[in-house]
Parts: C-alpha cells; structure tokens; sequence
C-alpha cells in the first residue's frame, strides 16, 4: 500500500483560507504527488487534482455528496435540500427537472434576451461615464434570467436582488460581515422566490409553460408529491444564481480581451475562435475552487486507501491548470483549444461527468453560450476604453472575483 503524503499541520483551513485557489496545487506540487491528506475544519479529508482523479470523483458508486458540502456553503450558496447535496435515484429525478429545463431552444431564448438588453443598455452606458462592468452585468443577467426564468421582477427591484444574488455567490469561504450578508441574503430570497412559487401554485400568477418557474413549481417527485415550498425556492435560485454568476466569466472575457488585444479581430471573424477564447477563459480564469464528496464504501485506488466516509476534495482549478493536461497552464492561449481532443474529465471549471447522470453543471451550457454573445456583443456592439486600473487577480480570495474596478470609458455603439 502506497504512503499517501501528508500535511504536517494539525488542520490546514487557516492555509486553505490564505492560499485559496492554489491550496491544493501548490501541495501537490510540494510532494510530488496528485494526492495528500490533510485536515480541513478539523476533519481529516483527502486533497486529489488531474484527469485520473476526476474519473475517480465522479464515480458514483464510490462517492457521495451527502453530508460532504460545509453547512455555512449551503447556507448562502447552493440552499439546504439542493440538488447538488444528493445522491441516488433522488438526485436523478432532481437532475433530470433541471436538465428539462435546458433545451437548445430554451437556451437560445435566453441568449436572445441577453443581447437584446445588452443592446439596450448601450445608450445609457454612452452618458453614464465610468461604468463598472462587474455591478453592470450582474444588474443586466438578473433582469434576463428572470425574465427568462418566467419569475417576476418589478425594475425597482432589480438593483436589490441582483445585490442579493451577488452576495450569495461571494459568501461562503470568507467570515464576519460579508458572511453575514450571504446568510441574510440567501433568507431574503428563499422568501421571495418561495412567495412567487406559492401564488403559481395556487393559480394567482399563472408562469409561462416551459419556463424555470412552472417546472420547479410543478415538479412532483417519485411519489407523486410537490417539492416543499422552500426546496423548491432553493431550486429555483440554483436557476437564477448560476446564471447571474456569469457575469465573473463574462468580466474575465473582458480582461482577456485587454490583455491580449490581438484576438479582439480573430473573435470578430471567426465564430470557432470565439469558441476557443470562450474555452481557454473558462480554464484559465478562476470560477470554482473545488468540489467536494464523501467516500461511500471503502476502497483502494492507485495503492492508497479511501476510508468509508472520508469528505474528498477535488482540485477544479488545480485540474484545469495541470501541466500534464495543459503544457504551459500559466499562459493564456486559446488556441490549445484548435487541436484538443478533451473528454469530460480534463477541462472541469463546472464539474466533470457526465450533465444527466452525474454532478456535472447542468447550466453549463448556458455559460458558454452567454459567453460567446457577450465577447460578440464586446467587439461587435460596442466600442469602449479601458482606463489604466489596478486589474490584479487575487486567488486568495474565493471566489476570486474579477477586479471588482474593472471600468469602462468612453463607450459608444460600434
């Protein structure tokens, strides 16, 4: 039986929390090894990256999500009862009313929406001075996947969802007031979105056939039984939030597009260059630190032992930065992405496996397609300035947002 290496810290949350997306990498790198132990909250718990240990993870016959994600993540993130902390015949029945939800044709209709309001808000984006494209985007994707979505949003709401859906997203790795606001704004929307749920379901405010809202609202379970009232709020937000939670990548598309000028032209003639610039900032940018499971029965993998009940850390940065899968994983270049022959275990920024089966993101799609119109409608739309900024990344935090000063000046319709 192989040694599998070790931490020497009696826990190391305190050096996850300081390195953040380059926790696990930089011990794997230290020891020479895809995998290590460790303690994280005290729990003894087992660190992997790469594409064998992603095959591994999503095995659902070893693993399962059970009992695996921190309660203070469930609490501002995902919500108590979601999707993502099950397992079995309950996680399919769950999965596939998510993945019901996301047709081509569904998917372009939100595409649709998105560039039509992007193309609205240029005009106002002309007189507004500075405009920073992080608090933009989030304003902008919250008005699109609700409407989408077939739940209501009065305009002198938007500003104050779109506050809550960001807090949600920023709050799970970090501790006092920005914590606290995640935990008060995940409160707020389960109320909101659980009330828009209840008047659907008593005919008050009938939803559109199709959408988010009149599946969540309908969905009866193996037994014939509606989803809870707040099960299905929580659902419906891992509709709403994901969503907006594009706007870091589209942000990210924005610095990519800065820092590396000449493939404004390549994406403005050429949709497959598009595709590769969309792809290789998914897997160079930063979204998901990590994912987590719990071992289901006990078993050896590659001469290491894996302990019932162990929670098991999957790096999905470290994987998407591997110098084994990706030569010269530092260096943004799309153009790896002209001859990858990938499967789904090496370019994992959503989760790996398989979307109907597994724990893979069922809007991943959704991602990409949103993407591509928005580095389309930020080189074809548009034109705009970016002003000197500090535009440092810091992987310490998670998420690691993008420079939350990004701004644009002097922007006007191409």
């Amino acid at each position: 039986m192989a040694t599998m290496p070790a931490d020497r810290a009696p826990d190391s949350t305190l050096a996850l929390l300081r390195a953040g997306y380059r926790f696990i990498g930089e011990r794997c790198d230290r020891y020479g090894s895809d995998i290590f132990q460790t303690r994280i909250l005290l729990a003894p718990t087992i660190c992997l990256r790469g594409r064998p240990a992603a095959m591994l993870f999503y095995d659902n016959e070893r693993f399962q999500r059970q009992g695996a994600m921190p309660l203070r993540l469930q609490r501002t993130l995902t919500g108590r009862g979601g999707v993502q902390g099950l397992d079995g015949s309950e996680h399919a029945d769950r999965k596939a009313m998510f993945m019901s939800i996301m047709t081509p044709t569904a998917i372009r209709q939100l595409g649709h929406l998105f560039d039509e309001e992007w193309r609205a808000r240029i005009p106002a984006w002309e007189v507004a001075g500075p405009v920073t494209l992080y608090d933009e985007l989030g304003r902008l994707l919250t008005r699109v996947v609700c409407a989408w979505a077939g739940v209501p949003l009065p305009t002198s709401q938007v500003d104050r969802r779109a506050v809550d859906l960001h807090a949600m997203i920023e709050a799970p790795a970090v501790v006092g007031p920005r914590h606290w606001r995640g935990l008060l704004a995940r409160r707020r929307a389960e109320r909101w979105i659980g009330g828009i749920i209840e008047r659907t379901r008593l005919g008050l405010r009938p939803a559109p056939a199709g959408s988010a809202l009149a599946v969540i609202a309908e969905h009866r379970d193996a037994r014939g039984t509606l989803l809870p009232r707040r099960i299905a709020a929580v659902e419906l937000l891992n509709v709403l939030r994901p969503v907006v939670a594009v706007d870091q990548y589209i942000a990210f598309a924005a610095l990519a597009l800065h820092d590396h000028p000449a493939w404004r032209q390549l994406v403005r003639d050429d949709d497959e260059a598009t595709e590769h610039f969309v792809q290789e900032v998914r897997r160079y940018y930063p979204f998901f630190p990590m994912a987590a499971a719990r071992v289901r029965r006990s078993f050896d993998w590659q001469g290491h032992h894996f302990p019932r009940g162990r929670r098991v850390l999957l790096d999905l940065y470290g994987t998407n930065h591997h110098p084994t899968l990706w030569p010269q994983p530092e260096l943004f270049r799309p153009e790896r992405f002209a001859r990858r022959r990938g499967d789904a275990f090496d370019l994992i920024p959503q989760g790996g496996g398989d979307h109907w089966a597994g724990h893979r993101c069922a809007g991943e799609w959704i991602t990409i397609d949103l993407m591509k119109r928005a580095v389309t409608n930020l080189t074809t739309s548009m034109r705009y300035d970016v002003p000197v900024q500090d535009l440092t990344l810091d992987l310490r935090r998670m998420p690691a947002l993008p420079p939350l000063d990004l701004t644009l000046t002097n922007i006007c319709r191409a």
